[in-house]
């Protein structure tokens, strides 16, 4: 990590219709960062997700990729600034009709020029990456859970983007795939040089892979916490509703 802001969140608020959601929440995502958006069920997590990848737009504040003011530039620039972002939805979002091969392939069919040999030799190289070689022509209904999430991270790979945003990634995996695919998230990380943010409320997952987080809560509905969260654990001036969430019951 470089300590490079290269996403910038400033005093934002999001509503939907009367009701905020959060208001006044400020976070920085570092180059390099695994970024983990944190907190209880309803505080807003994937909707600030959203918020990230252009599908909410907030209702104050700002969203900077670098000088980019996201949410001020046009839907043009919006869009050329998101084709260096990779999405891994909760689900993976695979197309069940088409092979492995085919879901990694169509953003480059989609977004590029290339031949349909080459996006062939990029997508076996992505499925490669997500330790998926050799399952090229697998269907999605074909394979565990865990590797559909491994193959939707390689399709999220596919642009070769600089961040990489994942939606819940081990929701539904059993801990030994779980433990993979965080794994393969830090090699990806430290292999590629990518920055990833993840939401997720896996407590094994946050302490094993993140570098730093911003914790939200339901109540205040703003972020109370910002940091490592091992870090956080340890600071004794933490806010008493992070300690909990990340003790889970456990004694303080």
């Amino acid at each position: 990590m470089d300590n490079t802001p290269c996403i910038t969140i400033s005093g934002l608020t999001v509503s939907y219709g009367s009701f905020v959601l959060m208001h006044d929440v400020d976070a920085t995502i570092n180059r390099g960062d695994v970024f983990i958006i944190m907190g209880g069920s309803g505080c807003g997590k994937s909707t600030l997700l959203r918020v990230l990848i252009g599908l909410k737009e907030p209702s104050a504040g700002s969203v900077h990729y670098g000088d980019l003011d996201f949410w001020g530039a046009t839907p043009a620039r919006r869009q050329a600034a998101m084709r260096r972002a990779g999405v891994l939805f909760q689900s993976g979002a695979l197309w069940s009709s088409m092979t492995l091969a085919e879901n990694v392939g169509l953003p480059l069919q989609l977004h590029t020029s290339l031949s349909a040999a080459d996006i062939r030799e990029q997508a076996s190289l992505k499925l490669a990456m997500a330790g998926l070689a050799g399952f090229e022509d697998y269907y999605p209904s074909e394979i565990s859970g865990g590797m559909r999430k491994r193959a939707g991270l390689a399709r999220a790979l596919a642009l070769d983007p600089d961040i990489i945003f994942l939606d819940e990634p081990s929701a539904g995996l059993d801990p030994l795939s779980a433990r993979l695919l965080d794994d393969l998230i830090l090699e990806l990380r430290e292999t590629l040089d990518k920055t990833f943010v993840i939401v997720t409320h896996e407590l094994a997952s946050i302490f094993a892979i993140g570098s730093n987080s911003v914790f939200l809560d339901a109540g205040s509905r703003t972020a109370l916490a910002h940091g490592n969260p091992g870090a956080l654990l340890e600071a004794p001036d933490t806010n008493p509703l992070v300690r909990r969430f990340l003790l889970r019951g456990a004694a303080e």
